[in-house]
């Protein structure tokens, strides 16, 4: 039996902007993981997760119809990942085979609550890397991130895919997406072997090592959001806002340079003050949108961090889930959990996750 997992990931700052092309974003890798199990079967396959069947399948109206969506539903970014990772095994010359595939998963709760650690990320990192090894494709930690991002596309268009390169490299990650309709255009007239063999315009993934004395904090309001919901709701209002859209996005990339330039000089005070800077990007953002971003939870959230030095934004699409907080090792955090708690504000026990060397291939 092959057992592989991959881990959730928090956006640490460029939300929003790093769907654009080349826009830069920091993403942390967390240890709470998706773990997919395969198994060789003889006539039939199977593909089955407890938690994941249990889910609520959303759905919303459109023109007067019922439409369900289905970005929300893990299942259909694991069968896009089955399908292009098979393509692949057959372009190299594999035979295929059935196999009994399960898929267990903490990033989620028992009753489909959304932590926003990237659970249709993750799933479809830890489908691809199963597969990889069944077949025995020998695929690179590029190539594994392009096969997952291809299947990502498939499920849903308006990601930047920053979840799938945090759960294929792990740890902490300066990230620029790629020209997903030169991509989807590619796809079109290559093969899979040929597209990930290919350098994908815009496409930026740096592993970042965090200053020693940095610490993050996290904090679940207990509000799930849907990403894919929110990050409609910004792309239609960008179309009526479009200049104020371009300063936003001019402004979230200077914040994030300046904010990875900490990183590098091990500066945790400037990278403090850019994750305050970031969240008052994204206040502007949603002011303009009228997309509430930051709820007044993660309001409270943010405040009570900073009452106790710590520098807090929201993380991902916002509307609920997690806030992150940027601590120095040297502040005491017992009075804060303490004051997030009276507030009903989860702690959640997470921690940057980093592959050993030899997790990665």
């Amino acid at each position: 039996m092959i057992e592989v997992s991959a881990p959730g990931k928090l956006y640490i700052a460029g939300e929003y902007a790093v769907v654009e092309t080349g826009h830069p974003a920091i993403i942390v890798a967390v240890d709470q993981f998706v773990t997919v199990t395969v198994e060789a079967a003889r006539k039939v396959g199977s593909i089955q997760s407890a938690q994941y069947s249990e889910m609520p399948i959303r759905w919303t109206r459109r023109n007067g119809e019922l439409v369900l969506d289905i970005r929300e539903n893990p299942f259909h970014y694991i069968l896009a990942a089955i399908r292009l990772t098979e393509k692949y095994a057959q372009e190299k010359n594999s035979l295929l085979s059935f196999y009994d595939l399960k898929v267990t998963s903490e990033l989620d709760s028992s009753n489909g609550r959304k932590y926003g650690l990237g659970s249709s990320g993750a799933v479809t990192v830890a489908t691809v890397k199963a597969l990889n090894i069944f077949y025995d494709l020998h695929l690179s930690q590029l190539e594994i991130f392009k096969i997952a991002a291809l299947a990502n596309l498939a499920v849903q268009d308006n990601g930047s895919c920053g979840d799938i390169a945090a759960s294929c490299y792990g740890g902490w990650i300066a990230f620029s997406t790629f020209d997903h309709r030169w991509v989807q255009q590619q796809e079109k007239q290559h093969t899979i072997s040929e597209l990930l063999a290919m350098d994908w315009p815009g496409l930026s993934i740096e592993p970042l090592e965090a200053p020693k004395d940095l610490r993050l904090l996290i904090g679940w309001t207990g509000s799930p959001a849907s990403t894919s919901d929110l990050v409609d709701q910004v792309h239609r209002s960008r179309e009526d806002k479009r200049s104020a859209y371009e300063i936003f996005l001019s402004n979230s990339e200077s914040c994030v340079n300046k904010m990875i330039q900490g990183f590098k000089q091990n500066d945790v005070a400037l990278i403090q003050k850019q994750i305050r800077h970031n969240r008052q990007l994204l206040r502007n953002l949603s002011n303009v949108t009228g997309v509430v971003i930051e709820t007044p939870a993660l309001n409270e959230l943010c405040n009570l961090a900073e009452e106790y030095e710590g520098a807090a934004k929201s993380s991902g699409a916002g509307g609920g889930d997690c806030g992150i907080v940027i601590v120095d090792q040297k502040s005491g955090i017992l009075p804060l959990m303490s004051a997030w708690e009276n507030a009903e504000i989860t702690p959640l026990p997470l921690h940057v996750y980093s592959y050993r060397r030899k997790d990665q291939s």
